[in-house]
């Protein structure tokens, strides 16, 4: 028997085929000729060439969050922060402006604040809820504006359609990270967004095993320029971590309602409680955006709760510890409950003014409620309050 020099590929013939997609993790996809390897890269045939610049898995993925979203151009990437970097260093230069919205997630303002500007990429921080605030932060050099929906931790509204409309007229980006709203509560490309981007890691995955992100754009052109970015700057999504983010979003519907459900009992208790200063959740009537809430996620709040007790750093790590079986950790999205506290942990690297300015006590704290029994998780936080109240 000749010898042969090519390990080869075994595929087991079945007339049935799977129900679940199949994981591939091949770094290498072989072409049959030089031709055939032309006609992919050039886009004349459909086929993969090098993981890093696609696989089966994440193609996959990226078709059901296109759905969900409403385009077709989408592609996910490694990281949330992945899909903000392609956005903000793909797509500008040195020279350009950035406006972002002042209660960004952590690590979007730090690349504000310290990554663009190294890079000679100018950048103003504008309260979004206001577009007066947003206008004024623009200047003729604006090369975008980036935004959150609903921001965190203080689960504050955008005036989504209002800068939309300002963008339009400016001749900007506007940009919309859609992690926490996700498209079951608002479809940003509905209201005149850009881009819009997600960390799938939270929500949508939902299951707290899998890190990743995806971001779209209407503009093909556009789309091209992250898409090469990341490609040429390894942002690779695992193929293991799409299959798991594909099962998490088998059931994301149904998730999203549920833990909304419980959010919104569980702020009505907190509300009702002594020892606790405020709640946060947007369609309670105590809301400041109440009204926008009620227009753009039309009726929907999510499943984010924020709440601020009486009292300081004590009686936050004693309500901390005593709310058993809920995970205090600085994340979101799980099936199970998780507590941050952002003076901890988000926002760390803020002084204490800077904190106060925001609303960020030592006694905020931001719950991601996940698909527990909601009257066991109330009887947690009952706990905690009344460890909190004992200090």
């Amino acid at each position: 028997m000749k010898p042969t020099l090519q390990r080869p590929v075994i595929v087991p013939e079945s007339l049935s085929t799977p129900v679940v997609t199949p994981i591939m993790p091949s770094v290498v996809y072989a072409s049959r000729t030089p031709d055939e390897l032309d006609s992919q890269y050039e886009g004349r045939a459909k086929g993969y060439t090098y993981a890093r610049e696609g696989h089966p898995n994440a193609s996959v993925l990226a078709a059901q969050i296109d759905a969900l979203e409403g385009v077709s151009s989408g592609i996910v990437l490694g990281s949330g922060m992945a899909a903000v970097s392609a956005v903000l260093l793909g797509l500008t230069k040195a020279g350009d402006h950035v406006v972002g919205g002042d209660q960004l997630y952590g690590r979007s303002l730090r690349m504000l604040a310290e990554d663009l500007p190294r890079l000679g990429i100018a950048t103003s921080l504008a309260d979004v809820t206001d577009v007066a605030a947003v206008e004024a932060a623009l200047r003729p050099e604006t090369r975008m504006v980036l935004i959150e929906v609903v921001s965190n931790p203080t689960l504050r509204l955008a005036d989504l359609d209002g800068i939309a409309a300002l963008c339009k007229a400016r001749g900007v980006l506007l940009v919309v990270d859609n992690t926490f709203t996700t498209p079951l509560a608002v479809k940003p490309f509905d209201h005149g967004a850009d881009i819009v981007l997600h960390s799938v890691t939270k929500l949508m995955a939902g299951h707290s095993d899998a890190t990743l992100g995806w971001v779209a754009a209407r503009d093909p052109d556009l789309m091209q320029r992250m898409a090469v970015f990341a490609v040429t700057t390894g942002m690779t999504a695992s193929p293991f971590d799409c299959w798991l983010a594909e099962r998490g979003l088998a059931t994301f519907a149904l998730r999203f309602q549920r833990a909304q459900d419980t959010a919104r009992r569980l702020a009505d208790h907190l509300a009702d409680q002594a020892g606790v200063a405020r709640v946060l959740y947007p369609t309670r009537p105590d809301h400041p955006d109440r009204t926008r809430a009620q227009g753009l996620l039309q009726g929907q709040g999510g499943n984010m709760v924020s709440f601020v007790l009486d009292g300081g750093r004590a009686q936050a790590n004693a309500f901390a510890e005593a709310a058993k079986g809920i995970a205090f950790a600085p994340t979101l999205g799980d099936v199970g409950t998780t507590l941050s506290h952002p003076a901890s942990s988000s926002h760390r690297a803020l002084t204490v003014e800077g904190r106060a300015a925001l609303g960020i006590t030592e006694g905020f704290f931001r719950v991601s409620v996940g698909l527990e029994d909601p009257e066991a998780l109330i009887a947690c936080f009952d706990d905690g309050l009344g460890a909190a109240r004992g200090v």
